[in-house]
């Protein structure tokens, strides 16, 4: 489990390897990649965007092959963009219509990314281990998220 620490340390990088670029798709995969990297015990790091209306469309990532697209209101994902809050999920299989995209995914973080008050994507978070990510995590991933709706999403 990461701390405060570890999240202001993440986010400082996630500014560094952006800054300057204006590209959206190379900036998402090189923070999927970062955050890949910087925390133990995650089996998927990405992102899903709203290319449709009130659809997620598989964006950047780290990870095993993922679902094309997920509805809005279905499984964590779709929840974390209807509800516009993050969903810290300790255990996906007590998620009601959770998806399995990896069945060896068990805990999920979704942090919805919201600019000019449109849900633009989510930012997605899978571990193999039951109640990997604490509320702490969930914090500092969400900080992390509202870095990243800063990003050029024209």
């Amino acid at each position: 489990m990461a701390t405060a620490t570890d999240y202001d340390l993440l986010l400082a990088q996630a500014e560094a390897i952006t800054a300057g670029e204006p590209d959206l798709i190379a900036n998402l995969s090189n923070l999927s990649a970062l955050v890949y990297e910087a925390l133990d015990d995650v089996n998927w790091v990405g992102f899903y965007l709203t290319r449709a209306p009130e659809t997620l469309v598989l964006g950047p990532f780290q990870g095993k092959v993922a679902c094309l697209r997920i509805a809005f209101g279905k499984g964590v994902c779709g929840t974390a963009a209807t509800t516009r809050e993050t969903q810290r999920v300790i255990d996906v299989h007590e998620f009601p219509g959770h998806i399995a995209c990896d069945s060896a995914s068990n805990s999920e973080v979704v942090v919805p990314l919201i600019v000019a008050d449109r849900v633009v994507g989510v930012f997605d978070l899978d571990s193999p281990s039951v109640g990997r990510f604490s509320t702490e995590d969930a914090a500092g991933l969400t900080r992390l998220g509202r870095f990243i709706e800063t990003l050029n999403w024209n």
